[in-house]
């Protein structure tokens, strides 16, 4: 009934002030009481999922956008981290959400939502499924073609209101970090919440390999061969994906080019509450 509810609601446009957007293997945990970020979001899931885990006693609420690379590791991670904002023993208690996937025809949708089940049903914490609407139930079918119903999600820390979101501005850094990923990040925490501070980076990768090969295929080889589930993507996938490769080229040592003091790119929300990188020699 909580899915069908979910699906029922057209996606709503999210702007980026007062937003904090999670990409790939990012995760971000904050509470009711942040100043500068009231909407943690994510979207292009196609058989990936997005995770939400909230305290109900502090609101302590975290977002996350899993793709099966290391599951269980992942959700100890973001467990750990709400339960640092929260006195678990007092008053309320840890309800998950799962939102994402799809019918596809290599069943990587369903055996991630095995995976998550699995990983929150090993902890020992009490955590209370409240919605889940994954795979066959964000599932929707067009001419014998499979998609998900829901591509992406944003959570209102301060309400706890979940709802389908598309996010206009999915920055700052979006290259810098969907390079992270496309190198074969695990997942990372991204946001300071008691300096109400995004920090990202340090990264380090090495030169990507063949980056010359792929950013000469054309759109369909790229589609084909670094998607997941080529006929369910968004329409920008392969934009992304050039930028994230030609990122990659332009940015082989990120450790001379992007860190060379190995220290993050730090961001705060500025008064109209948009990200504004803080200059590394005031911290």
């Amino acid at each position: 009934e909580k899915a069908k509810l979910l699906r029922s609601q057209p996606a709503q446009i999210v702007e980026p002030k007062g937003l904090l957007y999670v990409q790939q293997r990012e995760f971000a945990v904050t509470t009711p009481k942040d100043g500068s970020v009231s909407i943690l979001g994510s979207d292009d899931a196609t058989t990936c999922h997005i995770v939400v885990l909230r305290h109900t006693g502090s609101g302590a609420t975290c977002l996350t956008h899993c793709d099966g690379s290391d599951t269980e590791a992942e959700v100890s991670l973001i467990m750990s981290s709400v339960k640092t904002f929260s006195n678990t023993t007092g008053c309320g208690r840890l309800e998950v959400h799962l939102v994402g996937g799809f019918n596809d025809d290599r069943q990587l949708s369903q055996k991630l939502t095995n995976q998550l089940l699995r990983a929150f049903d090993l902890q020992p914490d009490d955590v209370h499924l409240v919605t889940f609407c994954v795979t066959e139930l964000n599932d929707r079918e067009e001419k014998d073609i499979h998609f998900p119903i829901i591509y992406g999600i944003a959570v209102n820390v301060k309400t706890a209101e979940i709802f389908p979101a598309t996010f206009p501005e999915k920055g700052p850094d979006e290259d810098l970090r969907s390079a992270h990923v496309l190198t074969g990040a695990t997942l990372t925490n991204i946001y300071d919440a008691k300096m109400e501070q995004l920090c990202i980076g340090p990264y380090f990768w090495r030169p990507f390999p063949h980056v010359d090969f792929w950013l000469e295929q054309d759109d369909k080889q790229i589609l084909q061969n670094l998607s997941t589930s080529p006929l369910a993507e968004p329409p920008h996938f392969v934009s992304h994906i050039r930028s994230t490769l030609t990122f990659l080229k332009e940015h082989p040592f990120p450790s001379c080019s992007l860190f060379p003091d190995r220290k993050p790119r730090i961001y705060k929300k500025n008064e109209e509450g948009l990200w504004e990188q803080v200059c590394s020699d005031k911290i």
